[in-house]
């Protein structure tokens, strides 16, 4: 595999932190999250982030290869839009899957894909699909999970070292995540550094989190802790990064701070003594592998009728599991057998807190008129749990406010004129007339 292009030490560029990033000292590069950004009106930060040579990496995370459904061209050409307006060496994703489209749910989150054989064929074939349609490389994040899937027949280790043979994808470790996963799912970090191959690791991202009765939850919204820091002090010790990234999402610390976290992480990044011998990787399989051709387009011409047949079957077995599991934490069907039930209500809880906050950054008129931050939450969680979301955060805040005023809420009149017209502005449309909000409201008790 090729080597990759020396990044440097770098931060995920936030528009609430972007003069801070510009004004950083020593800073080799910036991240940011594709969806957020608009290829023909980059923010003028940004722009002149990039105009000084500062390297820009697309950061996507709604494409949601590890889906049971083929990754869709429309996701896949925005991505590559991105890659080409910001000049950028190379995209990145995450293994994980984040909807289903039966039942159309979305999870506005990213979930772990089981270590399964069905899952690693669907994810190898969807990742070639991607691969094929991005006019750069492709590197994949292992993210951070609070529970475990039952009856998984490959460790972490395995289940990337033969994601990277298939398919020759980059990785992007998350040494962050790999602490989570430790106190959340018991498994070794140093044994997922050990086992995967390191020649193909693109960069690292590092972030801070947060441990709340046994469970770590990873907020990207606290300073990085010693443990992780160690963590990636393992990792250099292994292999020398291309790149190192500091991640910080919310609660926005001062400049000062934000360059002392760099600072730390240049520390471990350039300490004497390390070791970067990356050893070629131990065969990661125990077992005979069976794997199963990637289905590309071409690939489908070349496939036996047999082999065509043996991957829509493991997909239709991935999205059966896949859609369970989503419903449940979303749309409140029971847990599917064999979960940690305590986790998966952790889960729930988390989602729907995390999807009131980001509709409230989306919305941010939502709270005020709703009379505050905790009026507003207390409405949007009591929605949340016979609404599951279909079609992202916007439309989510419409349907909200909707839901309302399907209602007559909220209960103050000028509050609901406010609203009425926040909703008539967005969506275009007039709102339904109140015998159409009774019949609907109606409608909603009945089911």
């Amino acid at each position: 595999m090729k080597p990759m292009a020396h990044l440097g030490v770098g931060i995920g560029w936030r528009p609430e932190i972007a003069d801070a990033v510009e004004r950083l000292d020593g800073l080799d590069w910036v991240e940011v999250v594709a969806e957020n950004i608009c290829p023909g009106h980059l923010p003028e930060p940004l722009r002149r982030l990039r105009e000084r040579g500062t390297r820009i990496v697309p950061h996507g995370v709604s494409l949601g290869l590890g889906g049971a459904d083929r990754p869709d061209p429309e996701k896949l050409a925005a991505l590559a839009e991105r890659a080409v307006a910001l000049g950028a060496p190379l995209v990145t994703e995450h293994i994980a899957f984040v909807r289903t489209s039966s039942p159309l749910l979305e999870a506005g989150h990213l979930l772990p894909v089981p270590r399964t054989r069905d899952a690693l064929d669907v994810l190898c074939e969807n990742v070639t699909i991607a691969q094929d349609a991005l006019p750069v490389p492709l590197a994949l994040e292992n993210i951070a999970a609070l529970f475990s899937w039952p009856g998984e027949e490959l460790t972490e280790g395995q289940f990337l070292t033969e994601l990277v043979e298939r398919t020759g994808v980059r990785l992007l470790i998350d040494v962050a995540n790999l602490h989570t996963n430790r106190v959340n799912r018991g498994e070794d970090p140093a044994a997922v550094l050990d086992a995967i191959p390191l020649e193909a690791l693109a960069y690292v991202h590092v972030a801070g989190g947060v441990e709340r009765g046994g469970v770590w939850h990873d907020t990207h919204a606290h300073p990085v802790p010693p443990v992780v820091l160690d963590l990636l002090a393992e990792l250099r010790s292994r292999v020398e990064p291309a790149g190192v990234l500091l991640e910080r999402d919310d609660d926005f610390p001062t400049e000062a701070e934000l360059a002392g976290e760099l600072a730390a992480i240049r520390e471990v990044v350039t300490a004497r003594g390390a070791a970067p011998q990356p050893a070629a990787p131990e065969p990661a399989a125990t077992q005979p592998m069976t794997t199963l051709p990637v289905a590309t387009d071409a690939g489908q011409a070349a496939a036996t009728e047999p082999e065509r047949g043996a991957c829509e079957a493991a997909r239709i077995r991935v999205a059966l599991g896949q859609a369970a599991l989503l419903s449940a934490l979303v749309a409140g069907t029971p847990v599917p057998e064999g979960f940690d039930r305590a986790r998966i209500r952790t889960q729930v809880r988390a989602l729907a807190a995390k999807r009131a906050d980001v509709v409230a950054k989306v919305a941010p008129e939502l709270p005020g008129i709703l009379g505050g931050r905790d009026p507003y939450r207390e409405a949007f969680l009591a929605y949340a749990k016979r609404r599951p979301m279909t079609a992202g955060y916007r439309r989510d805040a419409l349907d909200f406010a909707e839901h309302l005023l399907i209602q007559d809420l909220p209960a103050d009149p000028a509050a609901r004129r406010r609203l009425t017209a926040w909703w008539r502005e967005r969506a275009g449309a007039r709102p339904p007339r109140r015998v159409v909000r009774w019949a609907r409201a109606l409608a909603g008790r009945a089911a």
